[in-house]
């Protein structure tokens, strides 16, 4: 391959990462902001309807993760 031919190649291929680091970059950030703003609604609500007095919105999600598998133990068993 030519000289000319081999800059050409390295151009476009580096025009077509650029195209790709930009698209991957845009599509971390809008799952960032997605799962960001999930988690903010998520932890709004188990503050206002499920958080126990004196629990931490932490001991609130691990309370309720032990009885949501202790009822998907239950579901099992009575299968």
């Amino acid at each position: 391959m030519s000289n000319n031919m081999q800059k050409m190649a390295d151009t476009v291929k580096s025009g077509y990462q650029k195209i790709e680091d930009g698209v991957v970059s845009g599509y971390k950030a809008i799952e960032n902001g997605v799962v960001d703003g999930f988690t903010r609604i998520s932890d709004a609500f188990v503050k206002k309807f499920l958080m126990h007095e004196g629990e931490t919105l932490e001991e609130a999600k691990a309370r309720i993760a032990r009885e949501e598998e202790a009822l998907n133990r239950e579901k099992q068993g009575n299968q």
